[in-house]
C-alpha cells in the first residue's frame, strides 16, 4: 500500500508502507502512536466530520405466495444500503428480489463508517442457517430463488444490530432450531447440544 506521509518538518512522501515499517524499525528512536480502541464497526450517531453511509432495513413481504403468507411475520428481508430505503424498494412489486409484491419497512438502522456491501455479507453469514429456501416465477415465468430473504423474528434482529455496534457479533451465529443468537465455534456447539439445537 502507499501511504500519504507527512514528516515533522512539513514535508511531505508517497512512499511505501513496507519503506515505512523497514525505516522505523532501523531507527532507534521511531515510534509508532496508535488508538488501541478503533471504536464500534458502527454507532447511533455520526462522529465529527463523519458522514453517513447508509441504512440497515429489514422488509415484510406483502406477497400472497402460500410460503410468505404462512411465515409473514418472522419472514423478512435484511439489506443495506448507501442510499435511500425509499428509493431501494420503489418499483418491489415488479421485482423477483421482492418476491414481485409490495413490501413494509418494519426496522432502519442507520450506518455511520462503514462498507455497506461488507456490512450486509456479516450479517447475511450471521442468518445463513434461516435463509429461507423457495424459488418464484418472476415476470417472464422464469423461476428465481430470492435471496437476502430470512426466517428470524424481528428482536432477534435488533439483538443481532447491538452486537454490531459492539463487535460481538462476529463470534455469533444465529441457530434456527431455538430461535436465538448463538456464540460460534466450540462453545457455541456446546450450547446448541444442551439447548437441544
Amino acid at each position: 500500500a502507499r501511504l500519504r506521509v507527512i514528516f515533522d518538518n512539513g514535508t511531505e512522501s508517497g512512499m511505501l508502507m513496507r519503506s515505512l515499517q523497514r525505516q522505523l524499525n532501523e531507527d532507534d528512536a521511531g515510534r509508532r502512536i496508535t488508538d488501541p480502541a478503533p471504536g464500534p464497526l458502527f454507532a447511533n450517531k455520526a462522529e465529527d466530520g463523519e458522514a453517513e453511509t447508509g441504512t440497515i432495513y429489514v422488509l415484510r413481504s406483502k406477497s400472497k405466495h402460500p410460503v410468505v403468507a404462512e411465515h409473514r411475520e418472522v419472514m423478512h428481508k435484511i439489506g443495506v444500503t448507501s442510499g435511500s430505503v425509499e428509493t431501494r424498494i420503489s418499483g418491489a412489486e415488479k421485482s423477483s428480489t421482492y418476491l414481485l409484491a409490495g413490501v413494509e419497512v418494519v426496522a432502519t438502522y442507520k450506518v455511520y463508517g462503514v462498507n455497506c456491501q461488507k456490512l450486509e455479507s456479516l450479517i447475511h453469514k450471521v442468518f445463513s442457517e434461516a435463509q429461507i429456501n423457495f424459488s418464484i416465477p418472476d415476470r417472464f415465468g422464469h423461476m428465481v430463488k430470492p435471496r437476502e430473504w430470512f426466517l428470524v423474528p424481528l428482536g432477534v434482529i435488533d439483538e443481532a444490530v447491538e452486537r454490531i455496534r459492539d463487535r460481538s457479533i462476529l463470534a455469533y451465529r444465529y441457530n434456527p432450531a431455538n430461535g436465538k443468537l448463538l456464540p460460534s465455534g466450540p462453545a457455541g456447539s456446546a450450547l446448541q447440544r444442551e439447548s437441544g439445537g
